[in-house]
């Protein structure tokens, strides 16, 4: 502390002298966020004077205000939790450890995500139904598989597949169906081979 604010809290009444050590960080925080509204309201009315002579569009202006909101606020932010006590390093190891695990765990759900949303395309934009007779083909010159669409869930679709007498149950994820060639043959002229 320094001398001046030692002054003051050496002459205090006891029951007061307890709550400086609280009401002095308290006040500073709150002398901090309101300068960064303060800061933020002549920012958005000078944007708004020098835009309207000058033609400056709207996305333009909104877009500016954000990008200066973000750091005044985000400035005033970390400022107020450096006078809380809080250290700028244990939050960058904070804020650089919640990114590596995010974007571990995001990496890890990739492709159970890709299958789910794969699914959705398949429910909404119907490329097959249950019941047809499909190929997934390798290439255009190359036979894939083949098979009757026996169901499809959020992860897989599930084909019935004959070869030479044995039925065989194939469940091919549902991204596969967007990375590669799909034929289908309609019910009519449906027959496995």
């Amino acid at each position: 502390m320094n001398k001046f604010l030692q002054s003051i809290h050496d002459n205090l009444p006891q029951w007061m002298a307890d709550w400086f050590d609280v009401l002095v960080p308290a006040a500073e925080v709150a002398l901090i966020m309101i300068g960064a509204l303060v800061i933020m309201r002549i920012a958005k009315l000078l944007i708004g004077r020098v835009g309207r002579p000058y033609g400056l569009p709207g996305k333009a202006a909104a877009l500016t205000q954000r990008v200066l909101g973000f750091f005044v606020y985000g400035g005033a932010i970390l400022w107020a939790l450096e006078r809380l006590g809080v250290s700028g390093a244990v939050l960058w190891s904070a804020f650089t450890g919640f990114a590596a695990v995010g974007a571990v765990a995001f990496f890890a759900a990739w492709s159970v995500l890709s299958n789910l949303f794969c699914a959705i395309l398949i429910y909404t934009t119907q490329p097959f139904r249950v019941g047809d007779v499909i190929e997934v083909l390798e290439g255009g010159d190359k036979p894939g598989v083949k098979g009757r669409v026996l169901d499809i869930n959020l992860v897989y679709t599930t084909l019935s597949e004959e070869t030479e007498g044995a039925g065989t149950t194939l469940q091919l994820p549902n991204s596969l169906f967007f990375q590669r060639i799909v034929r289908r043959w309609n019910d009519s002229s449906s027959s496995l081979f």
